[in-house]
């Protein structure tokens, strides 16, 4: 069995190592860490949760180790998609840089510029930024990126989703052509893989797992939902969503909960605090200071449940998150792999359950096309105890309703007097039916049943008379 020991890191990594408890490699860490070291490009391909941040922290910690950084010009620079993802990489370095003097630098949204200024001018060994704030530097001539030995991708595909391929390039162009690239990614999209052909040195590739698979400890469900009406759709919805948090008991010590939409981050962790439960939201419209805050509460066990957007679902290091509730369906099929991959880390068991609506259909087909399985169906509960409700009130007797009404022991006689009077009415019909017509009126009342009516009261008699008397006369 390969150890930490055995991939030429420094001593003094390998003691940072120790230190952290860890003694045996993941896959993709013991495929990607050698050819790292030895200058090599890298194409990490792993699903979440499987360590690649130490894959690419700890080879860079051991280069760098070698030579001091210059004003405004880091050497090493790691690209992330959101600001909690380059704070957990800042992390890392801190943990296994601890025993060499390296400088760092966070570049996110969110925090001052005067204080990120400050350390770039001072010089940085490893720069970590999300794309948008690492361009908005540049652009204000506060860095130069012609420095750069190492540069890092990390949760490239996640760049696409977010649409930052545009920015990626650029960045790209504007790193010095001899520059060792490190990028990894959950999956291989076209896009992604033109990226890699265009920017990539006949790069090593490591595939540690089949690309979109989900871990084998994580026990995945849908419980399908169809609305009563469409205005009560969105209640009838968290409804269901406590009722499945209810079923799952103890079980349960904490979970996230992932929406779509940022407003409806908002609603479901209103509704959940509203009935009792401990739930805070998290989305990219809040501060970077409450986003922080909720993050650490929830690593801490202070806080339940977290219910967030997709900017919680990549790349946050939570090892002991027991469920994953999706309460919309995803609309990209890649996502819910890594929204379910919060849970069943390290090896932990985990939990996945999904709401369906009838309008989801199509995107939960794409999400089993992806994974090459179905997810087995779980029952409703709502629609259990409405069926156990629904059971309870037919074995009842029934009782009378409204004032004055007799009791179901007089109900027969009711219904033979109601039979009699209906014949006798038959019977005055059948009388009224056989009985002689009156003979037509005249338009006045005046009678005669011949008369001929529509030419006023008097006729003139020759109009009577036939045709023969008519030529008599």
């Amino acid at each position: 069995m390969t150890k930490f020991s055995d991939l030429a890191l420094s001593p003094k990594v390998l003691k940072a190592v120790e230190a952290a408890g860890y003694e045996t490699p993941t896959p993709i860490q013991a495929g990607a860490i050698p050819p790292a070291l030895e200058g090599r490009d890298v194409l990490g391909i792993a699903q979440t949760g499987t360590g690649k941040t130490a894959s690419f922290t700890l080879p860079m910690i051991s280069m760098l180790a070698r030579g001091r950084a210059r004003a405004r010009m880091p050497r090493s620079l790691v690209l992330c998609p959101t600001r909690e993802l380059a704070a957990q990489v800042a992390e890392n370095f801190d943990t296994y840089a601890q025993n060499v003097k390296l400088t760092k630098a966070l570049l996110i949204g969110g925090v001052s510029f005067k204080e990120q200024d400050l350390l770039i001018d001072r010089g940085v060994d490893v720069l970590i930024a999300t794309p948008g704030r690492l361009l908005d530097h540049f652009e204000r001539g506060k860095l130069l990126l012609t420095g750069i030995e190492i540069m890092v991708v990390d949760e490239a595909d996640r760049m696409l989703d977010m649409g930052f391929i545009p920015d990626i390039e650029r960045i790209f162009s504007l790193t010095p052509f001899t520059r060792q690239t490190l990028f990894f990614s959950a999956t291989m999209a076209p896009e992604i893989e033109r990226i890699t052909n265009t920017f990539l040195s006949n790069p090593e590739r490591i595939e540690v797992a089949r690309q979109a698979t989900a871990s084998e400890t994580i026990a995945q469900e849908v419980v399908l939902m169809k609305p009563s009406r469409r205005d009560r759709a969105a209640k009838e919805k968290r409804d269901l969503l406590r009722a499945l948090v209810e079923r799952e008991g103890d079980a349960c010590t904490n979970a996230i909960v992932f929406c779509n939409r940022k407003v409806d981050v908002d609603i479901v962790a209103k509704s959940l605090k509203k009935h009792g439960y401990n739930a805070a939201a998290i989305h990219g419209d809040l501060d970077q200071s409450q986003r922080m805050k909720t993050l650490d509460g929830f690593r801490d066990g202070e806080l339940r449940f977290l219910v967030a957007s997709d900017v919680a679902a990549r790349g946050l290091d939570i090892p002991s998150v027991s469920h994953v509730f999706n309460y919309d369906v995803p609309s990209h099929s890649e996502d819910y792999v890594h929204r379910i991959g919060r849970t069943g880390r390290a090896g932990r068991d985990g939990k996945a359950i999904m709401i369906s609506a009838p309008v989801d259909d199509k995107n939960l087909a794409a999400i089993e096309k992806l994974i090459d399985k179905p997810i087995p169906r779980a029952d409703n509960p709502l629609k259990t105890e409405k069926a156990e409700t629904v059971e309870a009130t037919e074995d009842k007797p029934k009782r009378s309703r409204g004032r004055g009404r007799k009791s179901d022991k007089a109900e027969p006689q009711a219904d033979q007097a109601e039979a009699q009077a209906d014949k006798v009415v038959d019977a005055e019909k059948v009388e009224k039916t056989d009985a002689p017509k009156p003979e037509k009126r005249g338009r006045r009342g005046q009678g005669g049943g011949n008369k001929t009516v529509g030419m006023g009261d008097h006729m003139p008699s020759f109009i009577a008379m036939s045709f023969e008397e008519r030529k008599a006369s």
